[in-house]
């Protein structure tokens, strides 16, 4: 199975995604992760954007030929991010769970914006005006949503694992 997060910087997505990855013993495919590493190597380029989410595509295919559960960190803002992540499940033959993650209150948004630690070397996090200014586009299709205002991490796990075992996606 495949789970590909989605929502902007800030909301938890990372802290969940990789909550879930050890719950389940996935193997957590963090988009920063590979961006940064590009943008540190020696191709020297300014922007790791679309080689961040194409090698993520690919590992995720790997793992997925392997039988792993795979989770999918990435902000995946736009329609052609999410059909791409739709099409290596469906290449796969394995079921998808798209998850966005939100965060409803716009005060605590901003202050984990503004106060979380970068835990990437050399990772530069965006300020609150560039996450507010970030193209995100409204979803058009099946996901499930989950608010992390106010909520511990464990509550977000919970609201997912409730989902997978209640939906009629075959269990990890």
């Amino acid at each position: 199975m495949l789970i590909a997060f989605a929502g902007r910087p800030g909301t938890g997505k990372s802290t969940l995604a990789r909550a879930l990855a050890a719950r389940l013993k996935a193997v957590w495919l963090r988009i920063d992760t590979l961006e940064q590493g590009i943008t540190d190597s020696a191709l020297g380029v300014a922007s790791a954007v679309d080689a961040g989410y194409r090698a993520a595509y690919g590992t995720a295919a790997d793992n997925l030929a392997l039988g792993h559960l795979v989770v999918a960190d990435s902000v995946n803002p736009i329609a052609l991010t999410r059909a791409a992540w739709r099409d290596v499940a469906a290449r796969a033959g394995v079921p998808l769970l798209d998850v966005e993650v939100v965060c409803s209150d716009p005060e605590e948004h901003r202050r984990r914006v503004e106060t979380r630690p970068a835990d990437i070397p050399g990772q530069r996090l965006p300020t609150w005006a560039q996450v507010q200014a970030r193209e995100y586009a409204p979803w058009d299709g099946e996901r499930l949503v989950v608010d992390t205002a106010g909520r511990a991490v464990a509550d977000g796990v919970a609201d997912i694992l409730r989902h997978l075992e209640t939906s009629s996606r075959p269990r990890p």
